[in-house]
């Protein structure tokens, strides 16, 4: 028999879905069966699998180890205590290895936590930084954050085989600012929706090329060009003309997303003719502030992809795309996350940022 406790990091799924997290090379046709003989029990009582799971609920497993250990993936026992320490997880069955974790936890150094409670975590991501691996060697923020929960004792390696906490919305390697992170199932599944429905608005600083005088909605639709890692951005018009036919507009759809971008100019520099400028992301495509900038004559100081070069003595030293995700607004709030109603939360922008501002505006 194997015994487990539900951690607070799993609380609030349902049943069915935890145990093919637990199992995942069981079909959901078994799981129900030894649900219905009550080889499988929750806190000693038989279980349908749509109960949602509270916080130390007890699940047990009247299998034999052999029967276990086929239907995990693993290749040998591991402590079910729910007590292990971080490096004990299994690497066969564990989705992010607690070792790797805790490495990128010290490689990346000190991360500064803007907010953080019980379900989300908010980070300053430093440019420069992987919000999310592109490659299996590559270290992320978001093995350093699981690496943080880890050496705060806020999951074991065991637990990290059920449920791994994740970063839940991406940035550019070169886009410093906030990120936010799901530490438990309810965090995750939370921020996910505000993403998804926008409710959740998200403004950036940036300094653009030209003079912009006055606040512009951008709208248009957006390519992601997977191979150059650069996204094609076309107007309205433009993409109304690529659709002409029901055939075309399938094709189209596929290819195209339609994108929202606020513009609100801050200060202009005469003198190194660029405008500060406060963008509210309406939609969250691939490389959309700079391409959308960029394709109305303004590209983002620094982002030689595209389109900018350096004129100015000034500029030569600059190495990336200026753009800081600085302020995150949360949509009023009912229910468990009422307390997040209304909160915004601001990170301090970079020191590069600080000094071009003193250089490009004279303060």
């Amino acid at each position: 028999m194997q015994e487990f406790v539900v951690a607070r990091a799993e609380a609030g799924g349902r049943f069915d879905k935890y145990l093919k997290r637990l199992l995942p090379l069981a079909s959901s046709g078994f799981l129900y069966k030894m649900l219905r003989k009550k080889n499988i029990t929750l806190n000693d009582k038989k279980a349908e699998g749509k109960e949602i799971l509270a916080e130390k609920d007890v699940v047990k497993l009247f299998f034999s180890e052999e029967t276990f250990l086929k239907f995990t993936g693993r290749s040998e026992s591991v402590s079910i205590s729910g007590r292990d320490r971080a490096d004990e997880g299994n690497k066969d069955s564990v989705k992010k290895s607690p070792k790797d974790c805790l490495k990128a936890y010290q490689q990346l150094g000190e991360i500064p936590v803007i907010y953080e409670d019980e379900d989300i975590l908010i980070l300053n991501k430093p440019a420069g930084a992987l919000s999310q691996k592109a490659k299996k060697e590559d270290v992320s923020l978001n093995e350093w954050m699981i690496g943080y929960l880890l050496k705060k004792e806020e999951i074991t390696g065991e637990e990290l085989s059920r449920f791994c906490p994740s970063v839940c919305n991406r940035l550019d390697r070169n886009t410093s600012g906030l990120l936010l992170c799901g530490k438990t199932l309810r965090g995750s599944r939370f921020l996910s929706e505000v993403l998804r429905d926008r409710s959740l608005h998200k403004y950036y600083l940036t300094y653009a090329e030209g003079k912009i005088e006055y606040p512009i909605t951008l709208r248009g639709y957006l390519k992601k060009e997977a191979e150059k890692n650069r996204s094609e951005v076309i107007s309205e018009e433009a993409y109304r003309k690529k659709v002409l036919t029901a055939e075309a507009e399938r094709k189209y759809q596929k290819e195209y997303h339609r994108i929202e971008t606020v513009i609100k100019p801050l200060s202009y520099s005469e003198g190194m003719n660029c405008t500060k400028l406060e963008i509210l992301l309406v939609t969250g495509k691939s490389h959309q502030i700079r391409a959308h900038l960029s394709e109305i004559g303004h590209p983002v100081l620094g982002d030689i992809k595209y389109g900018w070069k350096p004129k100015r003595k000034e500029e030569m030293g600059l190495k990336h795309q200026l753009l800081h995700a600085y302020r995150v607004e949360f949509p009023k709030l009912e229910g468990e996350f009422a307390y997040l109603s209304g909160k915004a939360v601001t990170a301090p922008v970079p020191e590069l940022f600080e000094k071009l501002e003193r250089r490009f505006m004279g303060r």
